[in-house]
């Protein structure tokens, strides 16, 4: 089930992104305040997926970007992260917006999903992540609402 994000779920959020980052190496910089990450400058809206009652993914939307999105590794092939990503790109459209979202080019599990689902790579580029570390990012646009997915 996806569902809006509550604020009482953002200590569930936080664990299971405690465990994506073991299993996954994300978000690339653990920060020190979890629940705060999860609620970035811009937030428009947020979402969890629940598997067996209890959260096992979650997705945001700032503008018209699509970000935090990540699901548990237990959880993971039941669809949730596609799921997510459909909601939140759903309501970025609802605004107006064509969704958007930047990947690191080493996290091949969410482009092979992306790409999967007819997103498009509009470009690659270098970025500094602070103290001169440097990562490269894909960036992506949703596909048109009539395109099918690949």
């Amino acid at each position: 089930m996806i569902r809006p994000r509550r604020d009482t779920d953002l200590d569930a959020c936080a664990a299971v992104l405690a465990a994506v980052h073991t299993h996954s190496g994300y978000p690339y910089h653990w920060p020190d305040n979890p629940a705060r990450w999860l609620t970035p400058d811009g937030l428009s809206a947020a979402w969890v997926a629940e598997a067996d009652g209890a959260v096992a993914g979650h997705a945001a939307l700032c503008g018209p970007e699509i970000s935090r999105l990540y699901v548990a590794p237990a959880a993971r092939g039941a669809g949730l992260g596609r799921r997510l990503l459909e909601t939140a790109a759903a309501a970025a459209r609802a605004r107006g917006l064509r969704p958007v979202l930047e990947v690191k080019t080493t996290d091949t599990a969410a482009i092979a999903l992306y790409e999967r689902l007819g997103w498009l790579r509009h470009g690659t580029e270098r970025q500094e992540w602070g103290a001169g570390e440097v990562v490269w990012v894909h960036h992506y646009a949703a596909p048109a609402p009539d395109a099918p997915p690949s």
